[in-house]
């Protein structure tokens, strides 16, 4: 019998593709953000962030002001440090209680598929409405491996 931690088990394969994206998910959003600042010159958090430097050569105090773009791009990283934690590590346990792959398959699919979605909708200033469905998808299918595991684990 092999590993399964290795790409041999088609559940930790699967999870392993899901968790890479995911992963970078999180850090493209993390530099999204920057580019924003970047691009608009605006957004900055902290006092000592207008000193002069190579990335600031004028620095002003309108920079730590609100700018819209860069705030939503926080709030969609925001979103995925409160989610993607929960799925890398709900979703490992699951690859260790040897689950049915069909459902495994099913789950990190729908999970990375939400997850986008939720990012296309904040993207594009879809109504609560709209992102509350995207992330509930993705909470469910995190709940759903974590209970999973624990009947698996109090068998």
């Amino acid at each position: 019998m092999t590993s399964m931690l290795t790409m041999e088990n088609p559940v930790f394969m699967t999870y392993a593709v899901a968790a890479a994206i995911m992963v970078l998910k999180i850090m493209g959003q993390g530099w999204m953000t920057v580019v924003l600042m970047l691009r608009t010159d605006a957004g900055l958090l902290n006092p000592e962030d207008l000193r002069p430097s190579p990335a600031n050569r004028n620095p002003r105090p309108e920079q730590l002001g609100f700018h819209a773009d860069v705030e939503r791009s926080r709030r969609m990283h925001r979103n995925d440090l409160e989610n993607i934690p929960a799925f890398l590590a709900a979703g490992l346990l699951l690859v260790t209680v040897e689950p049915p792959v069909w459902l495994a398959v099913l789950l990190f699919a729908v999970f990375v598929l939400a997850r986008l979605a939720h990012t296309l909708a904040y993207a594009t200033a879809q109504n609560h409405e709209v992102r509350a469905t995207f992330y509930s998808v993705g909470s469910v299918v995190v709940m759903v491996m974590a209970v999973w595991v624990l009947v698996a684990a109090l068998a």
